[in-house]
């Protein structure tokens, strides 16, 4: 099996349930997320499990989630914005976790046609910007999908004006917890920017960003501990 940072593709499916239910109640219990939104781990080369098509907060041990073929039209049931997983797992082989959320500090900022710069440590996993995709509509046809998913290219995040964002890591929970990071970018951009001196605010070299944006010393899984605490299936890990 390969090894990523959290776990195993190839893992009995019923543990990456556990997991997925996990992350998307993750987004839902800490202010992350709200009616909407889905997050989806890689099972292999072909498919991914996405979770239930139900607020991310209310997200019970009952709630199966729905495997989808990466190549391929949705199943039956499966919200129409998941085209945008599939689209990313096929371009992307290092990732293997996505949340599509809406953080609120990160619409905000998006009005402006803006996305946060690296001004704090957590802002530098996505140096020197996420990618912003300038079009408030829905994505539910697959031209549309391709096409973010190109934007996103490379990047962990793209942020989509006045319509949330999408988030990628090399799991599920590490896509989580670069929610809870570009939320508080996104934060530091709209105060540096009401503050009216935003031509004081440093913003960190490229290669200090590049410096600081580290996965070593368990930094992922302190997040995602702090953001899973007093899951009920917590113990199912």
């Amino acid at each position: 099996m390969e090894n990523t940072e959290f776990g195993y593709l190839g893992e009995d499916i019923s543990a990456t349930e556990v997991r997925v239910r996990m992350a998307a109640r993750a987004l839902g219990c800490n202010n992350l997320g709200h009616a909407y939104g889905h997050v989806s781990a890689r099972l292999d080369s072909d498919t991914f499990l996405v979770c239930a098509p139900k607020p991310m907060g209310l997200i019970t041990a009952e709630d199966e989630g729905t495997v989808v073929p990466i190549e391929g039209p949705l199943p039956d049931g499966v919200l129409g914005e998941v085209r945008c997983h599939q689209q990313i797992y096929k371009r992307r082989n290092d990732v293997n976790g996505i949340a599509r959320t809406f953080l609120r500090n990160v619409m905000t900022l998006s009005t402006f046609q803006r996305t946060p710069r690296p001004r704090i440590g957590f802002a530098s996993y996505f140096a020197p910007a996420p990618p912003l995709w300038d079009d408030p509509l829905l994505l539910r046809d697959d031209e549309s999908t391709k096409k973010l998913a190109h934007t996103l290219g490379d990047a962990r995040a793209i942020v989509m004006r006045g319509n949330g964002c999408i988030l990628t890591g090399a799991t599920v929970e590490e896509a989580i917890v670069m929610a809870f990071y570009l939320e508080e970018a996104a934060t530091t951009e709209l105060a540096v920017m009401a503050s009216g001196q935003e031509d004081r605010s440093l913003v960190y070299s490229d290669e200090q960003a590049k410096s600081r944006a580290v996965s070593s010393g368990q930094i992922f899984e302190r997040m995602w501990d702090f953001l899973t605490h007093g899951d009920p299936e917590g113990n199912k890990r």
